[in-house]
């Protein structure tokens, strides 16, 4: 995650974070394991009636080791799923800042809701006629849909991995419906969320060192601006640019604006679907795209397209499970969010062979090999073996994850280390998920 700070990490999280540029129907939840879940009483390793085995001692044993290491502000709680059985509890119950682990919580609360599949449209209207000589006579309406990936197709292909409708197969509908000029304006609509750029932690002002962009139900280029536009009037003047470079007559004007009721649609273009944009989102940690995808939950199942209001649904999904953090925003950035070990844990366990985590399992990054993991453990026995999620802010080291072990077994961890500086905690941080992959 782009987190203040960051560049402290640079040398040991290459490719970390967002992009930045100077972004239905209810599906059934998963049936809640509450069964299978540690004990409240079980905030350490669980005391067993043999002695444990020569690997298990092993990997308490470095577990123990580094989270002594980095200090008593520490927590962590590794599951075997496959044995169905606790492996290593430290201080697993002790609800810490998750930072972009957060966005766990908020993949979950996305598959809950939304399903795989949802997309979110951007749309033209017309209000007008059109006219002879090919004439729009009136204004067209650019309404967003809360999309993060619309943009230019060059700056898509970099920063979005190719996905992402643009404004040239807008410019292509409208130019079938025959219109080659408009007398009126193209006029921004970002009307759907509301009007806050930012998130929690920057009092809900533009934040674009952790953003990438400013936050907006209509964007452009991940939230770009210009000047003194914000970012629903910048995306109108690039479909009003994309427009004349095609040979069709069309200004912007510099505010944004509702589109009238009585327009008509004349041209529409779709996301990717909410599966792949939860990819995009947690393999690089983008920030933008999670506190687009909490307002679009606020915005269908909450009070409104606001940050709050899509928390509370996120919270809601995952109360559903029988877990309770608190939840501030959707990418972590805050550090009023709160959420324990075994809290990260139980989630990954609940949807660990649904059809939600069949989908939440490969948007993760591989350890040692993609985005914001692709540092760690590059020399142990995580590389390849492991997909996690990083969690960072200035002096907050978080990944939580599952593991194929060794030893064949499909293994849920998470590993929360506060205090040391971000290098020293990841350092420590890779010999854990080392040892855990190798049990």
């Amino acid at each position: 995650m782009r987190a203040r700070g960051l560049v402290v990490l640079a040398a040991l999280l290459a490719g970390c974070g967002s992009a930045s540029r100077s972004t239905t129907t209810h599906r059934q939840q998963p049936v809640t394991s509450a069964a299978r879940r540690p004990t409240a009483a079980a905030t350490a390793t669980a005391p067993t009636s043999a002695p444990p085995s020569p690997a298990l001692s092993a990997l308490r044993a470095k577990l123990a080791g580094a989270l002594a290491a980095a200090g008593p502000q520490t927590g962590a709680l590794v599951y075997d799923l496959t044995a169905d059985q606790q492996l290593f509890a430290q201080r697993a119950g002790v609800g810490r800042p998750p930072a972009s682990v957060e966005k766990l919580y908020t993949s979950v609360a996305v598959l809950s809701t939304l399903g795989p599949d949802a997309r979110f449209q951007t749309s033209v209207l017309g209000a007008g006629h059109l006219g002879p000589g090919r004439v729009w006579h009136g204004d067209l309406y650019l309404r967003g849909g809360g999309d993060p990936t619309l943009g230019g197709g060059g700056f898509n292909r970099v920063w979005e991995e190719g996905y992402g409708p643009t404004a040239a197969e807008l410019v292509r509908q409208l130019r079938a419906r025959g219109i080659r000029k408009v007398t009126g304006h193209v006029i921004g609509d970002a009307s759907l969320f509301d009007s806050r750029r930012g998130v929690p932690s920057s009092g809900y002002a533009p934040d674009i060192g952790d953003l990438g962009g400013q936050l907006a139900a209509l964007t452009y280029d991940h939230g770009a601006t210009l000047g003194s536009l914000s970012p629903g009037a910048f995306a109108a003047r690039e479909l009003a640019l994309t427009m004349r470079a095609d040979g069709i007559g069309a200004k912007a004007i510099r505010r944004t604006a509702p589109t009238p009721a009585a327009a008509q649609p004349l041209a529409a273009v779709s996301s990717p679907p909410t599966s792949v944009l939860l990819k995009l989102t947690d393999v690089r940690s983008d920030d933008f795209f999670a506190e687009m995808l909490t307002k679009q939950l606020g915005v269908r199942f909450g009070a409104g397209g606001t940050t709050s209001a899509g928390a509370a649904v996120i919270a809601s999904s995952v109360a559903a499970l029988g877990i309770h953090p608190r939840i501030v925003d959707g990418s972590g950035l805050s550090r009023q969010d709160s959420s324990s070990p075994r809290q990260v844990v139980d989630l990954l366990r609940d949807v660990w062979r649904t059809p939600n985590g069949r989908v939440l399992h490969p948007a993760l990054p591989v350890v040692g090999v993609s985005g914001t993991v692709q540092q760690i453990g590059l020399y142990s026995g995580a590389r390849g073996r492991c997909v996690a999620k990083t969690g960072t802010l200035n002096y907050v080291s978080n990944l939580a994850g599952y593991c194929d072990s060794r030893g064949g077994h499909t293994l849920a961890f998470a590993l929360l280390v506060d205090g040391p500086d971000n290098v020293a905690a990841f350092k420590l941080i890779g010999k854990m998920v080392g040892a855990i992959a190798r049990y």
